[in-house]
């Protein structure tokens, strides 16, 4: 389909929790894994401008193939859990797959990639089946040159180069057996020449550096240390005329082709205080044709900390330059660290999948400052949710948390990027549902029997309003800004986001200057919340910690863990439905807004409720459940009890169109027709057939297929019907599907429905654009043009009046927030 119908316009990822998933690449671009994609990040840019969507598995190493002039890279290689390494190509400007290596019989953990002067590339994979595999690559085709086996032994990381004054491979591997191996290719194949050994565990990470005719490799381990080894051509054996007494260092050497190679120590590096799992040497720099390598070391660890090492100009002595890192919240530390090309930036992912970045201050010497990057959920996303304002998305995951992003309004940039710029909640359960009420307020639901309900603290209302570019008044005017608590913190060991007001922060200021340590605060800094003043979006640390929203309440009545819920336009009711494998478990619960008190429940389904909807006008609830049938409820408003539901009509299994669980439903924007999505594969609208009456105005309840039955030929595990009806009258649906693709269809109401034509499919993500894993949630932005941009009336209005721009969100299983924009003007 045409590209300018389906634009994709953010991806909320972050980096798979692995060691070597992270590469940094010379055109600026790094390369990561996240889930069953490689993603392509502009640090520049502050945003994804790729997927590359092969593997099967979890990617959990990424190398970009370095080219020996330092060239812009136009290869990259990646491992997955799928068992296989996929050679990536450049071509027209995009990177596709150019060959699959199949052959190790478990997930690759580690790769590696060296240009020979042959024009090949040579490939070097280590997988938890216990052998590292070499293999060579050119023009689209890779063959397996050999397998190294280890036994029982694992090897966690490899590295390639070429042996100085020569074209010779070397190979090094470090692994669970605390020794480093290094293999040279002799007559075409890879003999094991030297085993260095001084760590005492496991060796995470190798990395080879070419150096004035030598080469260097470091290797960490989970020691805590770093051992960077010497290896250099031996010349002739050296007379032993040395100073008595002098301290000489041990040589290891080995011969290649009538060469001698010489492997020392060079130095062991202590600074970290728990395992260190990533290093990285600064990429070489092509000054007039001569490659430098700088002599600087970058190392990241479990510490929370990333160091930069290199040699003083004096005495030659390694020592730490540069030590960055988080401090306080409940994280665990790093597992990758990768620098960028001129050195200016150092950028480490976390265990949550978290990007921290660094960089070089210029105005200040020695000084660095962390910079804004992207982030997003590191596990399944289940649910999403628009404001009534459509200013922002609020997302919950399987990874414990709500997320919201919206886009940030930059004054020297013409383009709005998106951030994460609050987290309102980290559980500890996985989220599993949430629905807006109003601007600023949400509930949420977990794998718990318990709702929560959220709302924005003042500190967020004024930070949204600095990176929204908005009005701070007109955002306070909109809520109940009197009684708005300054933060949320969580207390150790609690779940539930305590508000804090002024006058707890003037308290807790007023202790710590007189320094008295009994106070919680002063024990648990960390856990304690400190007002920001942003105008970027925060980073990591400053998300975990002081962007909570408050928790108001509780809501008990469920019997077993929370899955869907739904809240009316009106902002009055709220829908909940637990997971039941009964009929009296699975009740609709209705809860007031205004009192957070259960209104009543709505028994008719005989298993879990899947997914509900309110109407457009929130006379009516649709709900659609695991036992094949959906259910309408009408709502009737007495005056002093609050609105009450009463069951309008329902469908039976008799009478049901669908076969299998129905997934998803949803509403069209006139109130007229709904639309219900199966596992069956089948999208149906329904309606009051023959009558252009809403749905529910009609009191004989006969509600029919007003469509004829879309057969979208996978699963449809979410749809989502358009807020806003085409300029030919007709209705735009979503259509997410378990393979990971949306599909955009047109509806047009007609008398005949036997030939199928009501149907009309416009638009369809292409496979870079597509989730990898199921699609879990669509949500249509509640109003038209593009969130965040800064508005022409051209652009928003066709001349017949209609909206020429809309945004679809997307939830999916493969970690990922999607964000479309559709331009209905060429639908």
């Amino acid at each position: 389909m045409a590209a300018s119908v389906l634009q994709t316009c953010h991806v909320a990822c972050c980096a798979n929790r692995t060691p070597h998933v992270l590469s940094w690449s010379r055109r600026g671009l790094i390369a990561f894994g996240t889930c069953n994609s490689v993603a392509l990040y502009d640090p520049e840019e502050i945003k994804i401008t790729a997927l590359l969507n092969k593997h099967s598995g979890r990617v959990n190493a990424v190398q970009w193939a370095h080219r020996d002039d330092c060239g812009p890279e136009t290869q990259l290689v990646s491992g997955g859990s799928d068992n296989s390494v996929i050679v990536w190509e450049e071509r027209d400007g995009k990177f596709a797959s150019s060959a699959v290596c199949s052959g190790h019989s478990g997930p690759v953990c580690a790769v590696d990639a060296v240009a020979l002067r042959s024009g090949q590339l040579l490939l070097a994979s280590t997988s938890s089946d216990s052998t590292v595999k070499l293999w060579t690559y050119s023009s689209g085709a890779a063959e397996c040159l050999q397998t190294i086996s280890f036994g029982s032994g694992f090897m966690m990381d490899v590295s390639l180069a070429l042996l100085p004054g020569s074209e010779v491979p070397v190979l090094a591997c470090g692994g669970d057996d605390r020794k480093v191996y290094l293999y040279v290719q002799l007559n075409g194949q890879f003999q094991k020449v030297l085993t260095l050994q001084g760590h005492e565990d496991w060796v995470r990470s190798v990395e080879w550096a070419a150096k004035d005719g030598e080469l260097l490799l470091a290797s960490c381990s989970q020691d805590c240390l770093i051992r960077v080894w010497r290896l250099v051509v031996k010349c002739a054996p050296q007379s032993d005329t040395s100073a008595e007494g002098a301290i000489r260092m041990k040589e290891d050497v080995f011969e290649v082709k009538e060469n001698v190679y010489a492997v020392t120590l060079e130095t062991v590096l202590a600074g970290h205080e728990n395992w260190v799992y990533g290093i990285h040497w600064q990429p070489p720099v092509n000054k007039g044709g001569i490659v430098e390598q700088p002599l600087s070391l970058l190392s990241a660890s479990m510490d929370k900390t990333m160091i930069l090492w290199g040699p003083e100009e004096e005495s030659g002595v390694w020592v730490e330059k540069v030590r960055v890192g988080e401090v306080g919240g409940n994280t665990l530390g790093f597992l990758g660290c990768q620098m960028s090309p001129d050195g200016s930036k150092i950028l480490a992912h976390a265990f949550h999948g978290a990007l921290h970045l660094w960089y070089r201050d210029q105005k200040q010497q020695g000084e660095w400052s962390p910079g804004v990057v992207m982030s997003g959920h590191f596990n399944a996303v289940q649910d999403l949710s628009w404001d009534s304002e459509g200013e922002f998305l609020l997302s919950v995951g399987s990874d414990q948390t709500t997320r919201l992003f919206m886009p940030w309004r930059r004054k020297d940039c013409s383009q709005d990027t998106w951030h994460e710029i609050s987290r309102p909640q980290i559980h500890g359960y996985d989220m599993q549902c949430l629905a807006t009420v109003g601007r600023f307020q949400f509930v949420s639901g977990a794998d718990e029997k318990v709702l929560r309900v959220f709302r924005a603290p003042r500190n967020f209302v004024e930070n949204f309003a600095n990176i929204a570019g908005t009005s701070l008044e007109k955002l306070l005017a909109s809520t109940d800004a009197a009684n708005l608590p300054e933060g949320a913190s969580t207390p150790a060991l609690g779940l539930s986001n305590k508000a804090v007001f002024q006058g707890d922060l003037a308290t807790q200021n007023t202790q710590e200057e007189g320094d008295n340590f009994n106070s919680a605060s002063a024990q648990y800094k960390e856990s304690y919340f400190q007002p920001l003043s942003l105008t970027e979006p925060p980073t990591e640390d400053h998300l975990l910690q002081n962007t909570l929203w408050p928790e108001v309440q509780k809501l008990y009545g469920h019997g077993f863990e929370m899955f869907c819920l739904a809240s009316d336009s009106t902002r009055t009711v709220v829908a909940s439905a637990c997971k039941a494998s009964k009929a009296e478990h699975a009740a609709i619960l209705l809860w007031s807004t205004s009192s957070w008190k259960q209104l009543q429940a709505l028994p008719c389904h005989s298993l879990t409720v899947t997914q509900m909807a309110f109407s457009p006008d929130g006379r009516m609830l649709l709900a659609v459940s695991r036992d094949r049938t959906w259910s309408l409820w009408r709502r009737d408003d007495p005056d002093s009890l609050g609105p009450r539901f009463s069951l309008y009509t329902h469908s039976t299994k008799d009478s049901a169109v669908h076969t299998r669980i129905i997934w998803s439903c949803d509403w069209s924007p006139d109130n007229k027709y709904f639309v219900t999505s199966s596992r069956d594969k089948k999208v149906i609208m329904w309606g009051h057939r023959d009558s252009s009456e809403c749905v529910g105005e009609n009191n004989s309840a006969d509600v029919s297929p007003c469509s004829s039955v879309l057969d979208v030929g996978d699963s449809a595990t979410a749809v989502a019907v358009c807020p806003f009806l085409l300029s030919d009258q007709s209705y735009l649906l979503a259509v997410g599907l378990e393979s990971g693709q949306i599909v955009l269809y047109k509806w047009r109401p007609l008398e005949d429905l036997s030939s199928g034509s009501d149907w009309s499919k416009c638009a369809e993500t292409d496979a870079s654009q597509s989730h990898t894993l199921v699609v879990k949630r669509l949500r249509w932005r509640p109003k038209a043009g593009q969130a965040g941009r800064r508005r022409d009336k051209s652009e928003c209005q066709s001349k017949s009046g209609h909206h020429a721009w809309v945004q679809l969100a997307s939830a999916g299983a493969d970690h990922a927030v999607k964000i479309f924009n559709i331009n209905t003007l060429t639908l």
